[in-house]
């Protein structure tokens, strides 16, 4: 294959000027690498950096710290930022319960069914938390829900137990899809450890029990520590459960009093002074999060997992499926059969009858209501467009910090820069996108673009570290072969890295979609009457009480998630869901 070695640009100028043979000497793609930093800076440092400022403006852009005293000086404001820090540390509890002993009874132990418990816990990634909300609203509702109606008809009561809107309820729901974390991140650690140190043990005398408390658990607990705070981080974070689960209980978390400060007229230095402590503590404590689970000495003493033999519970090993089982119908099962009831009946509290069986309300959902066709293409555009552009970005900062295009600190900046919207809350980086983009000379807030580039950079960190383990696989001497024979770095890129990584690219933009279709967080503040996407019409549904209506949306939403996984098996491997916890 023959490269051509000049360009028009080269040869219009003079040959023996110093210009000239600059021009000719001069990568070419480092336009390229200079746009995708500069789109980075923008997506990035801009809306928090505005964030920051506007925190410290009044209306008429001048210095003050008024925003600050209204935002902590009122009681209802500090009593929603404790409530936050309650549920952060309530369901972070409750997902160690309900994560550790399902981790070690699938990876230690000859417990039966575990296919059916990993489906289970695949079934809980799927479902999106405020769809899971409005499954347990079905159920545990004060006066209709089901487990209510049960407990009536079984004894007589006046009432049932249960009450969703609380603050126990509300930690349930979020423990119930907040656990895999916990799951995943402890089970990827016990997978490592050899049973060498077990078997010690059990030749000193100690039982199953007593080896796994002593010896086991204490080898995982800086993953298990890691997991705790990342769950915490996911809770105080969230909007969509507390949206419909606190507002009517009449209690606030920080989420929720932030989207009230931006209820017309928005406040937006409130909302920016009092999401500071929310982004601070975000950052805090992703940073011992990461300095725990970074500790590789807990894995084994040689750095290596040995041989694994799995323990024989005998009759307890039933207790463990049980175990296993009642978690996963309290996030799964359960949520998902009365959402399937209420899409499908007529009228969800009619019950379980063929009369009261209907397709109507998915029909209606899918064909016929054009607000509903409208969102769900807002959806897949939105959300493609974003992934695309998050993939593309995302690829060529990898590739200029593999490739030692930059400097070795500036390549560390960009690194960081890019897996920085991990570690700020959906909300937080909305309110930061309005504060950055709602006044020229970049006045996005009203289109379609302002909510893409926030899918893009909310959902830029996944997309970085895939590509980032893709082009750390391809060896550089492919590409210095390509230039040796006289080809640019954009021919070997065209022709030898793109192909390679087609496969693992086409599993990234998944990954990037697949969450990017259920933003919630980003899109409730960011979002225009044109511009309505399929989450935030189910939570405007929420408030009309029609559950028909948003158990068809939430399922639409379900199914979509199912086939998008369905092709990611195909590229990636029956894990593929799973790695983005991981990673």
């Amino acid at each position: 294959m023959a490269y051509a070695k000049t360009t028009l640009d080269e040869a219009a100028l003079p040959e023996g000027t110093g210009l000239g043979q600059r021009w000719r000497h001069w990568d070419k793609t480092s336009i390229v690498w200079l746009v995708a930093i500069a789109i980075l800076v923008l997506l990035v440092v801009n809306p928090l950096l505005r964030l920051l400022v506007v925190s410290f403006q009044d209306g008429n852009g001048a210095f003050t710290l008024a925003n600050y005293i209204g935002a902590y000086g009122r009681s209802r404001h500090i009593e929603a930022l404790l409530n936050s820090l309650i549920l952060g540390v309530s369901a972070g509890t409750l997902c160690l319960l309900f994560g550790v002993p399902m981790a070690w009874a699938l990876s230690r132990t000859d417990m039966p069914c575990k296919g059916l418990v990993w489906i289970a816990i695949l079934g809980t990634f799927i479902i999106p938390p405020y769809l899971g909300a409005v499954g347990w609203i079905l159920l545990a509702g004060p006066n209709a829900g089901w487990l209510n109606k049960a407990v009536v008809a079984l004894t007589g009561a006046d009432k049932g137990p249960f009450n969703i809107y609380s603050m126990p309820g509300l930690v349930l729901v979020v423990a119930c899809y907040s656990f895999p974390y916990v799951f995943v991140l402890t089970k990827s650690a016990l997978d490592l450890v050899s049973s060498e140190m077990e078997d010690a043990a059990n030749i000193l005398g100690a039982g199953h029990l007593r080896t796994t408390f002593l010896i086991t658990l204490p080898l995982v607990l800086p993953a298990i520590l890691g997991a705790f705070i990342l769950v915490f981080l996911e809770a105080i974070a969230l909007f969509g459960s507390p949206a419909l689960l606190a507002l009517p209980g009449r209690f606030h978390v920080v989420t929720t009093q932030l989207w009230q400060f931006f209820e017309f007229p928005p406040r937006v230095g409130l909302a920016a002074a009092y999401a500071m402590p929310l982004l601070v503590i975000t950052i805090l404590l992703f940073w011992l999060q990461r300095r725990i689970t970074n500790r590789k000495g807990y894995v084994s003493l040689t750095g290596k997992g040995g041989e694994r033999r799995s323990i024989t519970l005998g009759p307890w090993k039933w207790a463990m499926l049980a175990w296993c089982v009642f978690v996963t119908t309290l996030s799964f099962f359960m949520p998902l059969v009365v959402i399937c009831q209420a899409a499908f009946a007529k009228a969800w509290g009619r019950g379980w009858s063929l009369d009261n069986l209907t397709l109507r309300n998915v029909y209606a959902i899918v064909f016929e209501n054009a607000l509903t066709r409208t969102a769900t293409w807002h959806t897949f555009l939105y959300a493609g467009t974003a992934s695309l552009i998050a993939l593309v970005l995302a690829l060529c900062i990898a590739y200029i910090t593999n490739r030692n295009l930059v400097n070795r600190h500036v390549g560390s900046a960009l690194g960081f820069l890019t897996m920085a919207p991990f570690v700020v809350p959906g909300i937080v980086l909305a309110i930061g996108f309005y504060a950055a983009y709602t006044h020229p000379p970049l006045l996005l807030y009203g289109t379609a673009w302002i909510l893409i580039l926030a899918f893009t950079t909310r959902f830029l960190p996944i997309a970085f570290v895939n590509s980032n383990a893709a082009i750390r696989s391809i060896n550089p001497e492919l590409e210095e072969a390509v230039r040796t024979l006289g080809g640019s770095r954009l021919t070997a890129i065209r022709h030898v890295v793109l192909p390679v990584l087609k496969r693992s690219m086409a599993g990234a933009f998944i990954l990037v979609f697949i969450p990017a279709t259920r933003e919630l967080s980003t899109a409730i503040f960011l979002y225009s009457i044109n511009t309505q996407v399929l989450s935030v019409l189910l939570f405007d549904k929420s408030d009309e009480g029609n559950f028909e209506t948003l158990a068809s949306i939430g399922l639409v939403l379900v199914v979509i998630t199912v086939a998008l996984i369905l092709a990611g098996f195909r590229l990636m491997g029956r894990d593929f869901m799973l790695r983005r916890t991981v990673a």
